[in-house]
């Protein structure tokens, strides 16, 4: 039988060379392209899937938050005012942080919820905290 010592170093000697570092959730930044009077966020889609949220959701947030109009068109939101690609980065982070990231375990795993009161609450599946939703 294998003394404990002996066991950790034959672990330590199977681990690979770099382990995977640091966060996992990468958040989602925008591409935006201009055209004349509108700003379009071409991968608006895959920003929704990546932060798991409905796109009516954060595009109504993105609209209210600059002031503007917006439509989804398929895969694509079409903001209705001439909004730089950094403003709007700046507004997703916002988001990120008021409804996607746990605020007990700052882990990108949660959901929103509405609660039968009405209030949405933002539900973490990794550590169970619930935080009312702003």
């Amino acid at each position: 039988m294998k003394s404990y010592e002996e066991l950790l170093k034959n672990a330590k000697k199977n681990l690979p060379d770099k382990m995977q570092g640091g966060e996992r959730f990468e958040p989602p930044r925008a591409r935006v392209q201009l055209q004349g009077s509108k700003a379009i966020i071409q991968n608006f889609d895959i920003i929704c899937q990546k932060l798991r949220r409905d796109p009516k959701f954060l595009a109504k947030y993105l609209g209210k938050e600059l002031a503007v109009p917006s439509a989804i068109d398929g895969p694509r939101l079409i903001l209705h005012g001439k909004i730089y690609e950094r403003q709007i980065n700046e507004r997703l982070s916002n988001f990120i942080k008021a409804y996607v990231i746990c605020n007990e375990c700052s882990r990108p795993d949660t959901k929103i919820v509405e609660s039968g009161s009405g209030v949405k609450m933002l539900v973490c599946e990794a550590c169970g905290a619930r935080a009312p939703a702003k």
